[in-house]
């Protein structure tokens, strides 16, 4: 959320953790190589920014399955509402 926000450096994000710079710096080397998050060079820093269009790819993959989720939920509410009412 914070990289979503705005361009942060490895620095700026380890502050927000209890963590390393270096856990977070290889953290955003994964999602760099997964195209997730991209690397802007200003002087000797490197900034990181979540690269929106990815993640609204992997929210529309993900939606068929939040359909199927949610129709589970659904009925798994009504078999314990069901189970309730029976105990009463």
């Amino acid at each position: 959320m914070l990289i979503a926000a705005q361009a942060m450096t490895p620095n700026s994000l380890a502050e927000h953790f209890d963590t390393t710079r270096q856990a977070v710096s290889k953290h955003l080397k994964i999602l760099t190589e997964c195209a997730l998050v991209k690397q802007e060079h200003q002087g000797r820093e490197i900034y990181y920014q979540l690269e929106i269009n990815k993640m609204k790819e992997i929210d529309k993959w993900i939606e068929q399955f939040r359909k199927i989720w949610e129709t589970r939920f659904n009925q798994l509410d009504k078999v314990l509402l069901t189970l309730k009412k029976q105990k009463k």
